[in-house]
């Protein structure tokens, strides 16, 4: 089955003074899902959005033609379960989570999927991938951090490549239609590197945010990506 790529832009490097302008700008341009990087300040070193913000950016996350595009909630927070299920309550389609973040990594994903949102695992640069023999059957995403989570504009850690082929190799074996993500200096030069080694859903910030031309860069992207 042929891979079908989803870019995500992610809102931390928008202009937050225009957030609904900047959902409505990215997904014009050409975007499948929005990225959502909640930080807690305690997890990661910085502090980002709460679910009412993901509910006020809800009603602008479709097309023009009024087709929703999916919310992606990447948690780096500490504890999970009660965020979780106020951004599920929110308005999220996806929810992903940091299997260190959480006392009980299964029982936190039940709690997403319960609330009828996919749910996923994010692994930082240096965090093994241990957890996903025991749930990656539970589970609809796996993200992949190429850079170490808290700030945008990081550049990406080539050590994420093997990481990703990892990845690649448990969904293959699980015989799941598990997407796999990667967030963290994904730019036009690199995306078909990424996409090489088993990527399929790749989170943009700054090289999308960045620049005037949304569209341009998108569409740079989806074209290294057919090459």
């Amino acid at each position: 089955m042929a891979m079908t790529f989803c870019i995500a832009p992610s809102l931390l490097s928008a202009d937050f003074a225009r957030l609904g302008e900047e959902v409505k700008n990215v997904i014009a341009a050409g975007s499948d899902w929005i990225h959502f990087d909640v930080m807690d300040n305690h997890y990661v070193p910085n502090l980002t959005f709460g679910p009412m913000i993901c509910s006020a950016l809800k009603p602008h996350a479709k097309t023009a033609a009024g087709v929703a595009v999916p919310i992606d909630v990447h948690l780096m927070v500490q504890p999970v379960d009660a965020l979780a299920s106020a951004f599920a309550d929110a308005g999220a389609d996806l929810i992903s989570f940091h299997p260190d973040a959480t006392s009980h990594v299964h029982r936190s994903i039940q709690v997403i999927k319960s609330k009828g949102c996919k749910a996923g695992l994010a692994f930082n640069p240096g965090q093994p991938l241990d957890v996903l023999d025991w749930v990656i059957e539970d589970i609809d995403l796996i993200v992949i951090m190429s850079v170490n989570p808290g700030f945008g504009g990081q550049s990406f850690i080539d050590s994420a490549l093997r990481k990703i082929e990892d990845v690649r190799r448990r969904i293959t074996a699980s015989g799941k239609n598990i997407r796999l993500e990667v967030d963290g200096g994904v730019k036009v030069d690199n995306i078909r590197q990424i996409a090489d080694a088993g990527a399929d859903t790749f989170v943009a910030g700054s090289a999308i945010f960045g620049k005037p031309d949304y569209k341009a860069v998108v569409d740079a992207m989806r074209a290294s990506l057919a090459a």
